[in-house]
């Protein structure tokens, strides 16, 4: 498993309804993405992040390390707003673009934290069987259930075919470095297709008619987080409201 996922499943929240959670990270999404970036975004991003070493007791290097892409994404789209192109064969500084730069930045940061602190969080087998509760066709839910299901499996082939390559020394130089990349493309290629169908042969063996029942663990809203999580968000608000961020 992934480390975001043993968080998940390991955590102190783990015991949570998903609903709560739900309220408490889309609510600081809602904030970071809705109110200005000072104090708003940057309010709702702290939180966030003090939730997630902090009641939550997500390690800090399995923060970072999920974040890390993200992060990348963030700051290669920011370069290009302080870029001005004076003429084609021409670039240069644009003094005009370190604000636009940096709130875009600061809102995007802010709401990476709060969609870490729901997926830190909520194991997704406890989200999709409750989606189907709330209306989602089950279909839909189904085949994220299998993707999330052969991600894994993917992996584990990468790794083993990668690390039988390494004991062939597969990887001596950069000539049977790249020849080494082509078998492993194709290898995981064929036991992808492989592994699809005996997933589908074994659903229909067991009389698959198009839904996968599974048994949902019962868990009871807490009235005490509920609240805590909405006076979390109002105070959010109200903070933006009294700085002046909100009417600008």
């Amino acid at each position: 498993m992934f480390a975001l996922d043993v968080a998940a499943h390991t955590g102190p929240w783990r015991v949570r309804h998903p609903g709560e959670k739900a309220l408490l990270a889309l609510g600081l999404l809602g904030c970071a993405v809705a109110l200005p970036t000072w104090p708003g975004a940057a309010l709702a991003g702290t939180a966030a992040a003090l939730l997630l070493v902090g009641p939550a007791r997500v390690p800090v290097p399995v923060l970072l390390r999920a974040a890390r892409v993200p992060a990348l994404f963030i700051a290669t789209s920011a370069v290009p707003l302080l870029v001005s192109v004076h003429s084609p064969t021409r670039l240069g500084w644009n003094p005009a673009g370190v604000g636009t730069a940096a709130t875009t930045t600061g809102r995007a940061a802010a709401a990476l934290l709060c969609l870490l602190l729901f997926s830190a969080t909520t194991p997704l087998s406890d989200v999709l069987p409750r989606l189907v509760r709330l209306g989602v066709p089950a279909a839909v839910t189904e085949v994220a259930a299998l993707t999330y299901r052969m991600l894994f499996l993917l992996v584990d082939s990468v790794r083993a075919v990668r690390e039988a390559q390494a004991a062939r020394l597969g990887y001596r130089t950069w000539r049977t470095a790249h020849r080494s990349l082509a078998g492993q493309a194709g290898a995981i290629f064929v036991r992808a297709f492989t592994r699809a169908r005996r997933l589908e042969e074994g659903l229909a063996v067991r009389g698959y008619t198009g839904s996968l029942a599974v048994q949902v663990e019962v868990r009871r809203l807490s009235p005490a987080f509920v609240v805590a999580s909405v006076a979390l968000l109002a105070s959010i608000v109200a903070l933006t409201a009294v700085s002046g961020g909100l009417w600008r």
